[in-house]
């Protein structure tokens, strides 16, 4: 089972123009990794549907109010790195490139805050890549599959074109192992490893159901 554009609209709820760009990059993914059951795919798209904003946002937003970003630092874990941007809110707020390097910097294979590597690793694809580290991962895991594939630790940008975008989710999902949670019916685990956390739960599983709904008929 592979999905049609008009599947994607109505699975996903992005636009027909969306769904045009994203159907054969979404099928070559699915293909390549499996996920072509009605439970894996349902289980995919609901999840690459919420970490993209249904195929619209393929880079992460990173432009938050003050007071948005307050908010944001003041939900998250107490030793993280988020909750120790309270201090900054002001400073970083409307400041995409420094939130992204203060946020990122000197972790997940990046540099000090001070190169940009938080920024130019900020999360990509339809399941967020972020991070040098996982930009180089993303780049080996493609390469073994396909071959001659781009470096995207040098063209970190090439991951928010649909082809790589989805590719690259895909890749992270055979990594994961999460078409065995999705036959297994535990999404809850898939949006663990996914998110690292709980995030947004009850939107992944509504569209969840609307996917699992709309692939069923």
């Amino acid at each position: 089972m592979l999905p049609s554009a008009e599947t994607l609209i109505k699975a996903v709820g992005c636009t027909p123009a969306l769904a045009s760009r994203y159907v054969g990059p979404i099928r070559e993914a699915c293909e390549a990794y499996g996920i072509t059951t009605p439970k894996r795919l349902a289980a995919f798209l609901a999840q690459t549907g919420h970490e993209s904003a249904s195929f619209g946002q393929v880079s992460e937003n990173l432009n938050y109010s003050a007071q948005r970003l307050r908010e944001i630092c003041a939900g998250a874990p107490l030793k993280s790195r988020w909750r120790s941007l309270l201090p900054r809110v002001e400073q970083l707020a409307r400041n995409p490139e420094a939130l992204g390097n203060a946020a990122y910097g000197g972790r997940m294979g990046n540099r000090a805050e001070a190169t940009g590597d938080g920024y130019r690793f900020r999360a990509r694809g339809l399941i967020g890549n972020t991070g040098a580290a996982n930009y180089e991962a993303i780049t080996e895991l493609l390469a073994k599959k396909f071959g001659g594939v781009p470096d995207f630790t040098l063209h970190p940008e090439l991951l928010e074109s649909p082809r790589w975008a989805a590719l690259a989710a895909g890749a992270f999902w055979d990594a994961q192992g999460l078409n065995k949670f999705a036959d297994a019916d535990k999404f809850d685990e898939i949006t663990e490893r996914v998110n690292g956390g709980q995030y947004g739960k009850a939107d992944r599983r509504t569209r969840y159901s609307r996917a699992l709904k709309v692939l069923s008929a």
